[in-house]
């Protein structure tokens, strides 16, 4: 029910398909196997909660909240995150395309060796968020906060970076083939490569 708060409880190898968790609050929670897909949520909270070998498959995320939260083989194979806060959260092994995120916080997410191919992450705060060894070929990260995020061994291939904020961000260990930036992400990155851009 709306507004219940769960603290320290394990769900293990339930079946929540198409559940309402719009208001609830979860903290240190572990979800093991539990299947969510098509489960909703509006304005709930997930706080330092682990996932491992879940599906939210399809299921629709609204304000919702999944801080330092831990993703391990967890499948959001066509799900919506819609101005969701999800800092300091990692995922691990997880599917996460093809997926409609709108907004949204996402400070220090960790997505190492991910297949982010194609996702749009338009306008998404990704401050500090790491990306060493993902594939977000094709990608659009126009107008995110990009600021000292991590792209070590990431293939931007054809990605979409205009607009982003790249303070502090170093492109230089990334593949950047075709990758698409407006004026000062140029001047950024030839500045990264020792370059002095002088008008």
């Amino acid at each position: 029910m709306t507004g219940e708060v769960f603290e320290d409880e394990a769900f293990s190898d339930e079946d929540w398909y198409g559940q309402d968790l719009t208001g609830r609050t979860y903290r240190r929670c572990t979800f093991r196997d539990v299947d969510l897909t098509e489960a909703t949520s509006k304005g709930a909270t997930f706080e330092s909660c682990e996932f491992a070998g879940c599906k939210l498959n399809a299921s629709t995320h609204i304000g919702t909240a999944f801080v330092a939260c831990d993703f391990r083989r967890t499948s959001f194979f066509g799900a919506t995150l819609d101005g969701c806060k999800l800092d300091g959260t990692v995922f691990v092994e997880c599917t996460l395309r093809p997926m409609t995120v709108t907004g949204g916080r996402w400070h220090g997410v960790t997505i190492r060796g991910a297949k982010l191919t194609g996702l749009t992450l338009d306008g998404v705060a990704l401050a500090e968020a790491d990306f060493v060894d993902s594939d977000l070929t094709g990608s659009s990260l126009n107008g995110c906060d990009l600021s000292r995020a991590t792209f070590r061994g990431t293939d931007l291939t054809g990605a979409d970076l205009r607009g982003a904020r790249l303070d502090g961000t170093d492109l230089h260990l990334a593949r950047l083939s075709g990758t698409r930036l407006d004026l000062a992400g140029a001047v950024h990155l030839a500045e990264v490569h020792g370059a002095v851009v002088e008008a």
